[in-house]
């Protein structure tokens, strides 16, 4: 199988997340995750229809709120279903640059039982994010 393109990233998960603030959130992500802006589609007055930022090989989509869908930022819910998991090469680092951006903590920076080290933050908007240097996969049995 041919290899992407370098400008299409080779992930296959793309969540996309909504906030009330999408242009705010996007700038928060990129100065306290390290995200890079790479595609948006703005909207009339300050939305956003539709972003894409990278990390690595990861890519989130971002957008304001959307009635069509029920989609809405947690802030207005009051709650999150999901957390987002990234990898990133130095944990510590990356930890101290989300805090100093204000990241909200849910749980400090830790090296887990079977070796891997990360941190759970939520962002200004209520979304929970784990960064850590564990790659799925690595107790997987055979199929």
């Amino acid at each position: 199988m041919p290899s992407a393109p370098p400008s299409i990233t080779p992930s296959d998960l793309y969540p996309s997340l909504t906030y009330d603030d999408a242009p705010a959130a996007m700038a928060w992500l990129c100065r306290a995750f390290g995200f890079s802006q790479r595609f948006v589609v703005p909207g009339e007055g300050d939305r956003v229809e539709h972003s894409e930022l990278s990390l690595g090989s990861s890519v989130v989509m971002v957008s304001s709120p959307k009635a069509e869908f029920r989609s809405f930022s947690p802030r207005k819910l009051g709650g999150v279903s999901q957390v987002l998991s990234l990898f990133v090469d130095d944990p510590d680092t990356h930890s101290a640059v989300a805090l100093a951006a204000g990241a909200e903590v849910v749980r400090p920076l830790q090296t887990e039982e079977y070796g891997a080290r990360g941190y759970m933050v939520r962002d200004p908007e209520g979304h929970l994010w784990y960064f850590g240097n564990y790659r799925p996969g690595a107790y997987w049995g055979p199929q």
